[in-house]
């Protein structure tokens, strides 16, 4: 089980998924009508430690979830995404465009990973980035709890990485699901508040 950090040369901010599209005003969820306001508060509650990590030399890294155009340009959506946001369209989440970048608040992103699932890990690069940087501690953060940082969590776990999970620094589509999330994920990482994390990047 991970504890406090002791060394920011093997730690990681890793931020899920805080992309215009999903948290903008203007991004494809706010105009479905499928942005969560506790989501869109993400950056600037995290924004102090990323700046904090970044300063110090530390690594700011971030997923970005991507829908790959397939023929014609069509967007490729599984089916379980599609019947659940079905405002989904083409050049959403597309691959270099606006709404598939992290926030401006929180950038300058330092090394970023396309996904096209729930986990970082899933048929990416993620895990040859993190040993080729000598990173053997994520801090974890973004959305959503119950979806893409609880299934990246428990692969980091599986390749013994260690975890430290943001309580406050995530979300889910409503505050029971995010409370379940973080009491399901007690067993393989570390819980701690953003505050604690600053403090202790702080002091080293």
């Amino acid at each position: 089980m991970a504890g406090p950090l002791t060394s920011l040369a093997s730690t990681a901010l890793l931020i899920v998924d805080l992309q215009n599209d999903f948290i903008h005003p203007e991004g494809a969820y706010a105009k479905g009508g499928a942005a969560a306001p506790e989501a869109q508060a993400l950056p600037a509650k995290l924004k102090p430690l990323a700046d904090s990590i970044r300063s110090r030399g530390g690594l700011v890294a971030a997923t970005q979830f991507t829908l790959v155009p397939g023929r014609g340009g069509e967007p490729l959506i599984s089916p379980h995404l599609k019947q659940m946001r079905p405002f989904l369209k083409r050049g959403d989440f597309l691959p270099g465009g606006w709404g598939h970048q992290i926030v401006d608040a929180l950038q300058p992103i330092d090394v970023s990973v396309e996904k096209i699932a729930y986990s970082a890990f899933y048929q990416t690069r993620l895990e040859w980035l993190l040993r080729k940087l000598g990173i053997e501690h994520l801090v974890v953060a973004g959305i959503v709890t119950n979806g893409g940082v609880a299934s990246t969590v428990r692969d980091a776990h599986v390749r013994d990485l260690d975890v430290t999970v943001l309580e406050d620094g995530c979300a889910a589509p409503t505050p029971a699901m995010h409370a379940e999330a973080i009491a399901a994920l007690r067993p393989v990482a570390r819980i701690a508040a953003i505050a604690t994390v600053l403090a202790e990047v702080e002091a080293l």
